[in-house]
């Protein structure tokens, strides 16, 4: 029978019990699924209807008890409101009751519930009626003396109808595991019987197979074992079936296989030899290749020979020449035997001479057994094989060697000698030479040296007779001068003589006096010694309690904020308007909080000197604008006259810290508002008349003022002029000390002024031309009392002199109640810009400025070349009109009012609507290569004269004017520079490749280019020349850079890089991506013009929630309520939260699943906290990049280097704004 046939019917009676077991199966799981609905529908259905019930009663028991016991009339509706829902849902339950209670014992329980159920009730309204009366006390005994009993009545009759129904829902559960338990056991034994059958047939069939598999393994192991013993691979055919026809097949392999086997043997050998001669060559090459000795290359070559022709002993000569004359040196021997060995040979004696004098090698086969013996531990052994090969260069024996072994050579082994001959010759070739070069070059030093010695002896023998010569004559001037001086000092001496004598009785006195005072110095300076440690000490203790408070405080303010933003936004949209207002009012006392926190943290630093001073340039004018920008609402919201007066005489630059210096004016102005309801508010800035070096800010009201008795306190921190709790005015008393203590780290000091009900004087002095601390050294004591005595000394009022004021009037009209409505008030844009006459064909030009003066210059200017104009003079309304009108070009400012120019570019390079607009920046902040790494095409700081102006109008026109935008790729790899010019490529921008930095630089001499490309790694030494090359040419500095590169770059490196590239892409899986949208960006490319595919790319990258999605986060806390709100928040963006509460469980979480996307940690935890636990993870494999944010509520110095120190891939304070949270995981999962 066929193999085949077996199988068929084996298999064909195994489905049957297959199908027959499904069946029977499939019956009893039927009947099993009907039992388990049957409870869940019925038994399991009446027992939460019970039980939802008795809930229901207990809670309107509960109502009718409050209703009884509230006191407050005016909260009875709300109770009233929750019996009569209550009562709603008794009567529900029980009608669900009534509908499925149907067994005869089932009715008999609901009646009797029915009825309780009706008396209690009626016992709520009739105690709902004399609430409603007012008789309480009618309604309490009513209730103590039957609504008790009807309560507990009903329930009782509810808690018996519960009780069987769970009676019945176990009965069923036990009849259904009964049921179940006949079906494992029919199921359980029809298995077994089919195991059994299916056993039988199974053996049937690999009875007959392993037959057949017995002859076909004698047929291979046959072929394995080379045809036994007979040599065949032949077998005798027995069987008719598959098998019989294998063999057949197998003897027919057979005949074809053993002529091709020899051919093959035959091939191999030749191959495995050629092989065998290369390698060994190769190996002696590299041991001769960089040896510079005679010596050190002989025995290199003896000792490699042997080992690898396996002989046991040689000796190396070279040939040296010595004018006409040869000799022949040993030097090198590899296990030479015991006799002495001949170091000197001439040409013609013995072997060795007589293969340099002929040139000619000599192989010897049968040694005589006494030539020479091989020496060993145990014995000698007798040469059998010897063989003398001569080294020729140039057709000249340079060398000669000789070896001896115990077999005889092979002949692959004589073709090896005969191709290492070339190799030795080449290498004593070169050895000789570069020893002949050094010994010319020796002898060249040599005879330098020489001369020099005696250049430098002449030299020095005449210096020195100059020298004496000039010696001799100044001793001959200073003799004479001696001789006069010592005549003048006699005769002072004798008179000073009688003085010393007088002078010494009252110098005694002193001394005893001087000890004296020593003695107390010495004792005072104990004193103050153990109070600067105690000092030291409490600073330390404090610096410690500010930064746990720091924390303390942070973490749960952390939550408040996040949470509340979420609920401020409403995303979901079941928060009433007034709910949001709730949320509001949350988030903005959360963030009064933290700034009272930051004002504490603030005096903390500054107390224990941690406060860093950054000095810089600045302007004058941008600190009048600053103040003014920032108080005019108050002014007119207060209805208060805000004056700013500065002095003609007042520099126009100073040397200071900008932002401490407006931090303390902020605070004098907001304490002036604050306490000024009526009248004015100016400000003055002059230099002082005694020193001009010194410039006052006078910040002076008209307010309540201050009593002289407390005008000394008020700068004491947490002290305020009315400390009562009755006071009218709140605050916390931080602001002056501050500020005192900020105006004495600027080198200066606050005074005040003030008169009680008449208004107050505060005047900053600081210098026009700060010292910063590492400049002052031992001139900083003398300044400090030189500027104490000068503001101590008693001053009279003088006539001020002439002053350049500036008075804003207040309004006539309603007051203004933000930015945008006070810049309306100041100018209409409608009256100034085109919007309603703009064409079609019309170029339109945007301009955001907010100094309503400069920017009618600018549309004049901008009129004059064909433009139509926009005016937006704060940023909300610049932004809003670019996405109306889609101009052509945008002439931007960064200091606006709302929302500053930074974030208007950023906005408006991250829609794909209008980041191709060439946008200008125009500002007075000094900000070039952020403006530029921006998207901005060029970067203008005021103040501007009218050519600059022009020229930034010609670079706008020009950009519009240009056809396809130019891009340089630079890059060596040719793979490389094809692909980023297929990712980039459209007819839109026309693209030159670069094979690397020095043609490059020719390009960019040839040509301009809108964008640059640099494919580059650490060695690419010509790209960064390049790259130098560029910044030092004033032409190319806004050339717009980006550097795609592999290379994770080390931190120095990477800050090199940043000083050039606008942006640096590291390949990865998207880095495609992010180089077509860097390109993109700076080539100012209209998205709806590229191809779709390329368009779809872009929109991709841009997806903020495509970007979250599916990211894996760890975070890791101990606060609870900071893991519930962050992951509250990454949720919503559909990111995967998993957290931990200590940096242990952080670690152990990474080690057994390390798919995470980035890790957000937590500092402060207990047993293991956030910087050791960093610590920890870096030192993992795997986790050297993985991103990792530092979540920390400590705000001291020095917490951010720490962190990245620790291993912090970035750092950001509690509490953390949602914002800012997902900026940086958004740039770090894009790293």
């Amino acid at each position: 029978m066929k193999i085949k046939t077996k199988l068929f019917l084996g298999f064909g009676i195994l489905m049957l019990l297959m199908f027959a077991l499904a069946g029977i199966g499939i019956n009893r799981l039927t009947t099993l699924d009907k039992s388990m609905n049957e409870i869940f529908s019925n038994r399991y259905a009446k027992v939460q209807i019970a039980s939802t019930l008795r809930n229901d009663t207990a809670e309107l028991a509960k109502y009718v008890a409050n209703l009884l016991l509230n006191e407050d009339t005016g909260s009875n509706a709300k109770i009233l409101e929750a019996i009569r829902t209550s009562t709603q849902k008794v009567n529900n339950s029980m009608e669900q009751i009534q509908n499925l209670f149907k067994g005869p014992n089932e009715q008999q329980l609901a009646m009797d519930m029915m009825k309780k159920g009706k008396q209690f009730l009626d016992y709520k309204n009739d105690i709902v009626n004399l609430a409603r009366a007012n008789k309480k006390e009618q309604a309490n005994s009513l209730r103590s003396e039957d609504g008790l009993t009807y309560q507990k009545e009903f329930l009782d009759s509810i808690a018996a109808a519960s009780l069987y129904q769970n009676d019945a829902l176990i009965q069923a559960m036990e009849s259904a595991q009964e049921e179940s338990r006949k079906t494992y056991m029919y199921t359980g034994m029809l298995t077994i019987v089919s195991l059994l059958l299916s056993v039988a047939i199974m053996f049937w069939i690999v009875l007959g197979i392993t037959r057949g598999l017995g002859m076909l393994s004698g047929i291979i192991s046959n072929f394995g074992n080379g045809g036994g013993s007979s040599g065949s691979y032949r077998v005798a055919v027995k069987t008719t079936d598959e098998f019989g026809e294998i063999a057949h097949i197998f003897n027919t392999i057979t005949d074809d296989l053993e002529g091709t086997t020899h051919n093959e043997r035959t091939l191999s050998k030749l191959n495995a030899d050629r092989a065998w001669l290369q390698t060994n060559i190769a190996e002696v090459s590299t041991q001769l290749q960089d040896t510079q000795r005679l010596e050190e290359a002989s025995e290199k070559f003896i000792d490699a020979l042997c080992r690898i022709i396996g002989a046991q002993s040689g000796a190396i000569y070279i040939v040296e020449q010595e004018g006409s004359e040869r000799n022949i040196v040993l030097k090198g021997t590899y296990a030479m035997p015991e006799h002495p060995t001949v170091k000197h040979v001439q040409p013609g004696q013995g072997l060795i001479g007589q293969a340099v004098k002929n040139g000619q090698s000599i192989t010897i086969s049968d040694v005589p057994p006494d030539y020479i013996k091989i020496s060993a531990a145990f014995g000698t052994i007798p040469t059998v094989s010897l063989a003398v090969r001569p080294v020729t260069h140039t057709d000249q024996v340079i060398a000669v060697y000789e070896i001896a072994a115990v077999k005889p050579w092979s002949e692959l082994e004589l073709q090896l000698l005969d191709h290492l001959n070339e190799i030795i010759a080449i290498t004593f070739h070169r050895i000789k030479g570069q020893l002949r070069v050094e010994e010319l070059l020796r002898i060249s030093q040599m005879l330098t040296d020489e001369l020099q010695n005696q250049s430098m002896e002449l030299l020095t023998q005449q210096e020195e007779l100059q020298a004496s010569n000039c010696k001799l004559e100044q001793q001959t001037e200073a003799l004479q001068m001696s001789e006069k001086q010592l005549q003048q000092q006699q005769r002072d001496l004798e008179h000073s003589n009688d003085e010393l004598r007088k002078k010494t009785g009252l110098l005694e006195e002193q001394i005893q006096e001087t000890e004296e005072i020593n003695r107390q110095i010495e004792h005072a300076r104990d004193t103050l010694e153990k109070q600067a440690r105690e000092l030291a000490f409490a600073s330390k203790y404090k610096s410690e309690f500010m930064a746990n408070m720091s924390h303390e405080l942070r973490t749960p303010l952390n939550s408040l904020l996040i949470l509340s933003q979420l609920l401020k936004e409403n995303k979901e949209g079941n928060l009433t308007n007034r709910q949001v207002e709730y949320a509001e009012t949350i988030l903005s006392s959360g963030t009064d909080l933290l700034r009272l926190i930051d004002d504490v943290l603030d005096l903390a630093k500054v107390e224990s000197g941690r406060m860093d001073i950054q000095y810089d340039n600045i302007l004058v004018c941008d600190v009048k604008e600053s103040l003014m920008k920032a108080f005019m609402p108050i002014s007119r919201k207060k209805n208060v006259k805000f004056q700013f007066e500065v002095d003609k005489h007042t520099p126009k630059h100073m040397f200071t810290d900008s932002m401490r210096l407006l931090q303390i004016l902020k605070n004098l102005l907001s304490n002036a508002f604050k306490f000024t309801n009526e009248g004015s508010v100016s400000v003055h800035i002059a230099p002082v008349e005694k020193d001009p070096s010194i410039l006052a800010f006078s910040v002076t009201d008209t307010g309540i003022g201050i009593p002289s008795e407390k005008s000394r306190m008020i700068f004491e921190a947490f002290q305020q002029a009315d400390g009562t709790t009755s006071r009218k005015y709140g605050g916390t008393g931080l602001g002056l000390s501050i500020s005192k203590q900020l105006a004495n780290l600027l080198g200066g000091t606050i005074e005040l002024d003030s008169t009680e009900g008449q208004g107050s004087v505060f005047t900053l002095y600081v210098p026009h031309h700060a010292i910063p601390s590492d400049e002052i050294g031992n001139r900083e004591i003398a300044a400090a009392a030189e500027l104490e005595a000068f503001f101590t000394e008693p001053r009279q009022a003088a006539s001020p002199d002439p002053v350049i004021a500036l008075t804003l009037p207040l309004p006539a009209q309603e007051q203004l109640t933000s930015h945008k409505e006070q810049l309306a008030q100041t100018t209409d844009p409608l009256l100034l810009d085109d919007r309603d006459s703009i064409g079609g064909d019309d170029r339109v030009l945007l301009l955001v400025e907010d100094d309503v003066h400069f920017v009618s210059i600018l549309a004049d200017m901008a009129r004059e070349r064909s433009f139509k104009v926009l005016i937006a003079l704060d940023g909300e309304s610049g932004l809003r009109l670019a996405k109306q009108y889609k101009p052509d070009a945008i002439l931007l400012d960064i200091q606006l009012p709302i929302i500053d120019g930074w974030s208007i570019l950023v906005q408006l390079k991250n829609d794909t609507e209008m980041r191709h607009i060439p946008v200008h920046v125009i500002s007075v902040v000094d900000e070039v290569q952020q403006g530029l790494a921006m998207g901005a095409i060029a970067y203008l700081q005021k103040p501007s004269g009218k050519d600059r102006l022009e020229e930034a109008f010609a670079q706008i026109e020009a950009f519009l004017e240009k056809g396809p935008r130019k891009l340089l790729i630079v890059s060596k790899d040719s793979v490389q520079r094809h692909n980023m010019m297929e990712l980039i490529g459209h007819d839109d921008v026309h693209i030159v490749a670069a094979d690397g930095g020095q043609e490059a630089w020719q390009c960019l001499q040839r040509e301009s280019f809108d964008c640059m490309v640099i494919d580059m790694g650490p060695d690419d030494l010509k790209e960064f020349e390049l790259l130098d090359q560029i910044k030092s040419a004033a032409e190319l500095r806004g050339l717009p850079i980006v550097i795609y590169t592999h290379q994770v770059w080390e931190q120095k490196e990477k800050l090199r890089l940043k000083k050039y590239a606008e942006s640096i892409i590291i390949k990865d899986v998207r880095s495609p991506e992010r180089l077509l949208d860097e390109t993109s960006l700076f080539l100012h490319r209209v998205e709806d013009n590229l191809p779709e595919e390329k368009r779809q790319i872009l929109r991709k990258l841009h997806s903020k929630e495509e970007m979250f999605t599916g990211k894996k986060v760890l975070l890791v806390d101990d606060d609870i309520r900071n893991v519930f709100a962050l992951s509250n928040l990454l949720e919503g963006f559909d990111m995967i939260v998993n957290f931990a509460e200590t940096g242990k469980q952080a670690l152990e979480r990474l080690r057994t699943d390390s798919d995470y996307d980035i890790v957000l940690m937590d500092i402060m935890m207990p047993e293991m906290d956030g910087y050791e636990a960093m610590r920890q993870i870096r030192k993992q494999p795997g986790f050297e990049q993985l991103p990792i944010i530092a979540l920390t509520a400590k705000a001291m110095k020095d917490d951010r280097e720490k962190c990245i120190q620790a291993g912090a891939s970035d750092y950001i304070t509690k509490p953390i704004h949602t914002e800012q949270l997902l900026s940086l995981i958004r740039v770090w999962l894009c790293q």
